[in-house]
């Protein structure tokens, strides 16, 4: 189990931008997620948190599987992956979970992942977690953007239902956007005139817009 938790600590530190200093011409993702995300409301109509569903692609569950111990061969139940789980989530934390949000324009933080855990399921590895905001709020315009800065990580939302309001008030409504290749290219553009490389995963980002009146 640790050799298999060493090694995932090692893949993800890579993915998650130890090596963010790379140039653009250098930068590319490692590992692929396939994502959906709900928002969560309290009765009040305010935002308590976020709830993702990250599912790895094959090579990369393949490898952080590798070592653990099952007692049924090719199946892993939830307990079973619960330390693998719980890597994933605390070395996750040093990237921001790549979840960044503003209420009506100002920044928010997150508290703590909770309900965490890792299911296996043809032949893929999926990262259930929920991020509560520090704060409640009750914004008129919530933005999440959803990226690696070091685009070492590709995150690709489900084609259907990408994002869910959980207990939203009736007058909100969502809008997704994922990176079009027209904004891509006019930033690559901008990026190389400028020189400025440091965040070139978000050309990337997928962003998530939610409009409450």
């Amino acid at each position: 189990m640790k050799t298999a938790i060493y090694r995932l600590l090692t893949m993800l530190a890579l993915a998650g931008g130890v090596a963010s200093g790379a140039s653009q011409a250098q930068a590319h993702p490692h590992v692929w997620i396939t994502a959906a995300s709900e928002l969560i409301y309290a009765a009040d109509g305010s935002i308590t948190g976020v709830r993702h569903a990250w599912t790895f692609d094959d090579m990369f569950s393949t490898y952080a599987l590798q070592g653990i111990e099952t007692k049924t061969k090719g199946v892993y139940s939830r307990e079973e992956l619960e330390p693998l789980a719980k890597v994933n989530v605390e070395n996750l934390k040093e990237f921001g979970f790549f979840t960044f949000a503003k209420a009506d324009g100002k920044k928010q933080k997150f508290l703590e992942p909770v309900d965490y855990f890792l299911e296996y399921k043809d032949s893929a590895l999926t990262l259930h977690f929920t991020l509560p905001l520090k704060v409640p709020v009750k914004p008129k315009q919530l933005a999440l953007d959803v990226f690696d800065p070091a685009f070492f990580i590709d995150f690709k939302f489900e084609d259907k239902d990408p994002i869910r309001l959980v207990g939203a008030p009736a007058s909100c409504q969502v809008q997704f956007q994922r990176p079009g290749e027209a904004d891509v290219k006019k930033l690559t553009e901008e990026m190389v005139a400028s020189g400025d490389n440091a965040n070139y995963g978000a050309m990337y980002a997928n962003k998530i817009s939610v409009n409450c009146q």
